[in-house]
Formats: structure tokens, C-alpha cells, sequence
């Protein structure tokens, strides 16, 4: 029964880790040899209780894993300084990028790097973004089950910021429904007249959202659909590679599918 022990304790050692371990540390932590651990290590891998990240190398609980990782999915894993990937999609673009977390029941904006060019709408470190109205938080809403969804909605009034604005609970989870078929949102003036913003997911390894990164700009500079196509696909390539570096290894549309499969249906095995 050791093998079935040892696969325990990698399992329990990487719950808490929100940014994973690589095999040295998970050998001196645990001290089981290298050669071993890193058979298991494959194993786990290979049924998807864990997952391996291509751009660090470090391991993770993977999909599989799921129940383990609550208190993984609760922690913040990106920090408040700006990760290159913000920094690069505001350098690129030359729009403001930020990062937001759900925390508690309130969206906030935790990490930010302003671009070169004016922006009217006002985003700092800390700051509320309504769930209904932002594309931030409604880029996380989409993956949560609709009870939780529900449930968040429900803590706040639904402020109509303009006429644009979905101000009920249905129309918020119609426009979820939206936003998970094409793995992000769009905030044209539904927050503030003048500004436009894309927003798209960041995936933890166990398909978890753990934030949505954000491209705000000025409306003005987005009616050409080049611009609003380069925008997007900014936004997605810096989703991507932070989710990556959380050892998100799986299909995006899968997961959506995923979250909001009927109980007992919510596999993501692979075929």
C-alpha cells in the first residue's frame, strides 16, 4: 500500500500550493526518492489528479482533483505587482490591463498596469467592479454554477449605470450563457458611456477560475472592428498564459460545459 500512501501525500501537499511545486521541492518535502515520486508523479498525471505546467514545470492538482482544491480555489494565486503577461498585453495595446478576483462575494480589481493612451473610466487597486455590469466580473460569473451565480447576484442591487445595462437576474445569466460560448466578454458602454472593455478568464489546474484579466479603452478608439479584433485576441493570449502558469492544461469550452453540467454529469475525464 505504500504507492497508494505516497500518491496521498502528493495529493495533500499540493492542495494548499496556489502557485504548485516542482519534483525537488515535492522530494524534500515528502522525502520520498526521486526516481519514485517522479513515476508517481507521471501516474497522477495521467489520470489527471494532477497536472504539470509547460511554462514553469510546476505540478498541480489537476481536474480530477477538484474537491481537493477548495481551499486552492479560494487563494489568491496572482499577486497584486502586475504579471508580465498584464504588463505585455498593456504595453502591446497601449490600453489599461487588470487583473480581478472574486474575494468573498465582491469582484476586485488586484492587480493593474495602465497603458499610454487616455482612459476615461477610473480602475484602481481594490476596487468594486459590479458583477452585472463589468465584463470582469461577469467573465467570472459565467463559470459558476448558476445557484452561486444567483446567490452573488443577489447580494447587490443591480444598478442600471446606463440605458445599456442588464439590470435583472435573467438577462445577467442570458448574457453568461453568451460569454461562455465564446470564452469572453464585451462591456460596450453597459458601465460607462465611452469606454470598452474585453474580458476573458484565467483557469486555475483544477478548471477553476481564479481571475479575469481585463483590456479597458476609450470607445472612441474601438469602432474599428481591426481594433476590437486586436483587442480580444490580446486579452485571450494573456488569459492564456496566465492560466497556463496555474497549470491550466485542459479545454476552455469543456470546462464551461463542465461547470454547469447536470449533478452528476460534470466529468472531465478525458474520452
Amino acid at each position: 500500500m505504500q504507492v497508494v500512501v505516497r500518491a496521498l501525500q502528493v495529493l495533500r501537499a499540493l492542495a494548499p500550493k496556489t502557485k504548485g511545486a516542482t519534483l525537488q521541492e515535492l522530494h524534500e518535502e515528502l522525502g520520498i526518492p526521486t526516481g519514485s515520486l517522479h513515476r508517481l508523479l507521471v501516474t497522477l498525471g495521467e489520470e489527471e489528479f494532477i497536472t504539470r505546467s509547460e511554462v514553469n514545470r510546476r505540478y498541480f492538482l489537476g481536474p480530477i482533483a477538484r474537491q481537493l482544491a477548495e481551499q486552492n480555489q479560494h487563494q489568491s494565486a496572482l499577486l497584486v505587482t502586475p504579471h508580465r503577461a498584464v504588463v505585455t498585453a498593456a504595453e502591446a495595446s497601449g490600453e489599461t490591463v487588470f487583473l480581478t478576483e472574486i474575494i468573498g462575494d465582491r469582484a476586485v480589481c488586484v492587480a493593474l498596469s495602465e497603458g499610454s493612451h487616455p482612459l476615461r473610466l477610473f480602475v484602481r487597486i481594490g476596487q468594486e467592479m459590479p458583477l452585472h455590469a463589468a465584463a470582469s466580473g461577469r467573465a467570472l460569473l459565467a463559470y459558476r454554477s448558476e445557484p452561486e451565480t444567483r446567490r452573488l447576484l443577489a447580494k447587490r442591487a443591480l444598478t442600471a449605470f446606463t440605458e445599456e445595462t442588464p439590470v435583472t437576474v435573467e438577462s445577467v445569466l442570458a448574457h453568461l450563457a453568451v460569454v461562455r460560448t465564446r470564452g469572453y466578454d464585451v462591456c460596450d458602454d453597459e458601465l460607462d458611456r465611452g469606454v470598452w472593455a474585453v474580458s476573458a478568464p484565467v483557469f486555475t489546474s483544477t478548471g477553476a477560475v481564479a481571475a479575469s484579466v481585463t483590456l479597458a479603452a476609450a470607445g472612441s478608439r474601438m469602432q474599428d472592428p481591426v481594433n476590437r479584433t486586436g483587442a480580444v485576441d490580446t486579452v485571450l493570449t494573456a488569459s492564456r498564459d496566465l492560466s497556463a502558469e496555474l497549470g491550466f492544461r485542459g479545454d476552455r469550452r469543456r470546462t464551461a460545459d463542465t461547470c454547469h453540467a447536470p449533478p452528476g454529469r460534470g466529468t472531465v475525464r478525458r474520452p
